[in-house]
């Protein structure tokens, strides 16, 4: 039944998304931001005895659940939690819509509710290709990854990798403050990705053909593109994207005061506004490709 419980999960977040009240990811944020206050030292060891302790606390409490109630139903439960395709879609329609209505200070605004990059002077397109940007970095980290890491190992695996994509979130960008404390929480992150980002630009190569693409193209996009970006797997997810969608990601961008001139990726046209509505509609059809692939998977290890 592991694999229904997958379903019942992605199900349950295309119907309901994000659970409104006493999010258990937002409570261990609160609490991986007390522990951060009162052990923080600015060494690799110190944050990775931190990052340590937390992931396996909600590994831990992920197990303990499945003893009290049963492995399936907290499989279906945690899952649910640490998915967040419905809200991701919904969060880039409302940018998209900004950007249609031509409202685009609100546009900017609205961005930081995916991204941390810095909005302030960005103009439609460079909006438009920050959006499909990350609708491919967190399909992969919001949907894939946990449907993936619950079918290999159950609700524990699940919460690991939410636990990791949470510390990375708060502790893995390199600020001074996080530059050796965030070390571990980041490498972490990266290496319970690697899978996830392939298999996430495997499923977009599958699904490009329902959006107008070449399977062939976003697949030779992702090897010729995808190293080149400074992250090991937001690259090939993003790549995946601009071979299935025709376009071309990448380029220059900000983090507060840091610019980066990152690789561009895809040979197609820039982003437009209408094309955060096609990138919506490819996220939503990787989503459900890994839901079943995964259910799959979890079956196939009964």
């Amino acid at each position: 039944m592991s694999g229904m419980a997958l379903l019942g999960a992605y199900g349950a977040d295309l119907a309901f998304g994000d659970p409104k009240r006493m999010h258990p990811v937002a409570g261990f944020g609160l609490l991986a931001g007390r522990l951060e206050r009162t052990a923080y030292a600015p060494t690799r060891l110190r944050g990775a005895l931190v990052a340590g302790v937390l992931v396996a606390w909600a590994a831990g409490a992920a197990q303990l659940l499945a003893r009290w109630s049963s492995r399936d139903l907290a499989l279906a439960l945690v899952g649910w939690a640490s998915l967040g395709g419905r809200s991701l879609r919904a969060e880039a329609r409302a940018v998209g819509a900004l950007l249609a209505d031509g409202e685009l200070d609100r546009a900017r605004d609205r961005l930081g509710s995916l991204c941390g990059r810095d909005a302030g002077e960005l103009d439609e397109a460079e909006l438009s290709r920050a959006v499909v940007e990350s609708l491919a970095e967190n399909t992969s980290d919001a949907v894939v990854g946990a449907l993936f890491w619950g079918a290999v190992a159950g609700p524990a695996g699940v919460a690991a990798y939410r636990a990791t994509n949470t510390l990375d979130a708060m502790f893995g960008h390199r600020s001074e403050r996080y530059l050796q404390f965030g070390w571990a929480a980041a490498r972490l992150d990266d290496l319970m990705n690697w899978p996830v980002a392939r298999l996430t630009a495997l499923l977009t190569g599958v699904a490009a053909p329902l959006l107008g693409g070449s399977v062939r193209v976003t697949l030779d996009t992702v090897r010729s593109d995808g190293r080149a970006h400074p992250s090991p797997n937001a690259g090939v997810t993003e790549a995946a994207f601009a071979g299935a969608l025709g376009l071309r990601l990448g380029g220059p961008l900000k983090y507060g005061r840091q610019a980066e001139a990152r690789p561009f990726l895809g040979s197609g046209r820039p982003a437009v506004p209408e094309d955060i509505q096609r990138a919506s509609r490819l996220s939503f059809a990787v989503a459900t490709l890994a839901a079943l692939v995964s259910a799959a998977m979890a079956e196939g290890r009964r």
